[in-house]
């Protein structure tokens, strides 16, 4: 189907909704997480949403799903009303069992977010948050991912009515089925974001270390050490458009082919 856009004012909505319109919502911070309640109280300008999203926190577990376990269900209710469900599993199990199980009818379009904490470069490989999008792409669905960086006190609504903004503002064009967008926030406070960009994904490698330490019963333990430092004229990307205050958008695609080297390896030699 397609979308109808809407243009919306920072906390109105303008114009009817389009109930018609299928919205699925997940998230890899929780469904108690409060990046996801804001998401979900703007995304009921565009259309129904559904949320079904992780019992607890799945940070970094990418595009893992549960094959050895059973995915255990419960439906979540706020003020009498049922928002969806929660899923004793990963993103990606959530966006799966939601298409195949939990709606009546597949969603047009899943968000994923608001994930607390940046997933701009290299982390995009490690996030649950774009890793349900991923799943809804597979799916044929639109799909976006949204995340805000970190900050000690992050204004989640402030961000959702950002987030949802460009969300509406994607669909304006009608992307085909299956693509796949992600969205990251700067943080807000120090005032509102300059501006939006479309850049690639940054592949810089971060700097990397881990923190060893002994615990009081003498064992060693470590923590993760992480650190982005852009590389002088590497040209922008989301890393560095973030940083400078940006919106950034970024189309992915999960064909993690390389095609030049199919070109080049069809002309090797190859025995048995």
């Amino acid at each position: 189907m397609r979308f109808v856009p809407r243009v919306f004012s920072f906390g109105t909505t303008a114009g009817p909704v389009d109930r018609s319109v299928r919205i699925l919502l997940t998230n890899d911070d929780g469904i108690y997480a409060p990046g996801l309640r804001a998401l979900r109280k703007q995304l009921l300008k565009l259309g129904t949403v559904t949320v079904v999203a992780p019992a607890t926190e799945q940070s970094g577990v990418g595009h893992s799903i549960t094959l050895l376990t059973p995915l255990v269900v419960e439906e979540v209710y706020e003020n009498d009303t049922r928002i969806g469900w929660l899923v004793e599993g990963s993103p990606a199990d959530c966006v799966k069992l939601a298409c195949l199980e939990l709606m009546p009818e597949p969603p047009d379009i899943v968000v994923s977010g608001i994930n607390f904490g940046a997933n701009a470069g290299i982390n995009v490989l490690y996030s649950g948050t774009v890793a349900a999008a991923v799943e809804g792409a597979f799916f044929g669905m639109k799909s976006i991912a949204v995340s805000l960086e970190y900050s000690e006190h992050p204004d989640f609504e402030h961000a959702a009515e950002l987030g949802v903004r460009v969300i509406s503002q994607i669909l304006e064009h009608d992307p085909k089925p299956g693509s796949l967008f992600n969205v990251n926030l700067p943080e807000l406070a120090d005032g509102e974001p300059v501006g939006v960009r479309v850049v690639p994904q940054g592949v810089v490698r971060y700097q990397e270390g881990f923190e060893r330490r002994v615990d009081p019963r003498g064992r060693i333990y470590f923590w993760s050490k992480i650190d982005y430092v852009p590389r002088p004229h590497e040209g922008e990307t989301d890393l560095t458009a973030l940083g400078a205050r940006h919106i950034t958008i970024t189309p992915l695609r999960f064909d993690l082919t390389d095609r030049v080297m199919i070109d080049q390896m069809t002309n090797w030699k190859w025995h048995l």
